[in-house]
């Protein structure tokens, strides 16, 4: 029998092995292969997760949180790029990570499910040197890794009819173990650390290091709900990443942003930085007398 539980699935495969096998010979190509094999077990197994199987030039590992998946697979990235051995044509071997975070069947040594088939479907869509996630995963994880991601894109999982926003975590930025939140991060380069404080109608909510995205639209379980049959249900999601605050759509409809300078922009399944104070219209053109217009202002951190 089967027992159902939550964990972070992670694939990571080594990118172009078919090149590494043309160029190196096949002995020499299955020792690096294996190498790398080594490397991503090596990784989960200091990082609580747990190996399990192996296909080929690739790996599937679970973990019991999301900060253990993204540690390891960060882990694994430094470490086969930095690898003395590990390089074809005089380039780095390459590592393409998925990660996704959800309920699965845990059964006999394996796991089975959705979310199983969504990590394999993260890797897919990762490039060479990429860890690929879902905002599933970014929702369980620690304000660190938070500011260590970004949206890049919005894709159909196959067989699943629905949408995953995808999540490219940067893991280049900081030595994981020692990462920084995102204030100290802004600190250390020496520019302004900001907060958004958003309103509409009697709501109000900030963004900062504490609280770095939220999510908008008409459904209940929002940060700022706003009905309209113009709103999807999670229309759009603000996120401060690395002292940029960003808005992403994730609409049918678009968003519309005005700047107090006159400055115009409309996103649709994209994103746009905000800067300064001004309005946000979900759907449609904000006006500042209608109740369905956010009002935003971007403040400097009081020190």
């Amino acid at each position: 029998m089967g027992q159902d539980i939550e964990l972070a699935i992670v694939f990571a495969d080594v990118v172009g092995s078919t090149h590494i096998y043309d160029v190196m010979g096949d002995q020499r190509a299955r020792e690096m292969v294996a190498t790398c094999i080594q490397v991503m077990r090596s990784a989960t197994e200091q990082h609580s997760g747990t190996v399990i199987k192996t296909m080929g030039d690739e790996v599937m590992s679970t973990f019991p949180t999301a900060d253990d998946a993204l540690n390891a697979a960060a882990q694994m990235q430094r470490q086969i790029v930095s690898h003395a051995e590990l390089q074809v044509d005089g380039q780095p071997v390459a590592l393409r990570i998925g990660c996704h975070f959800g309920p699965v069947v845990l059964e006999s040594r394996d796991v089975f499910g959705a979310t199983v088939h969504t990590a394999n479907r993260m890797t897919s869509q990762a490039k060479g040197g990429q860890i690929v996630t879902t905002a599933a995963t970014c929702e369980r994880l620690s304000p660190e890794w938070r500011a260590a991601v970004r949206q890049i894109d919005i894709a159909m999982i196959k067989g699943q009819g629905n949408e995953v926003s995808l999540y490219e975590v940067l893991w280049q930025t900081e030595d994981v173990t020692s990462m920084l939140p995102a204030i100290a991060l802004s600190g250390r380069y020496g520019r302004k650390l900001q907060r958004l404080r958003l309103r509409l109608l009697d709501q109000e909510v900030i963004l900062d290091s504490s609280r770095p995205h939220i999510s908008i639209g008409r459904a209940d379980d929002n940060d700022l709900i706003i009905r309209g049959n113009l709103i999807s249900r999670v229309h759009a999601r603000i996120e401060i990443n690395r002292n940029k605050i960003m808005l992403i759509d994730q609409s049918t409809n678009g968003t519309f942003v005005q700047s107090a300078d006159g400055e115009e922009a409309f996103v649709r399944r994209d994103s746009v930085q905000i800067k300064g104070e001004g309005l946000i219209g979900l759907g449609r053109v904000p006006e500042a007398d209608n109740p369905q217009t956010i009002r935003f202002t971007c403040e400097p951190v009081p020190t």
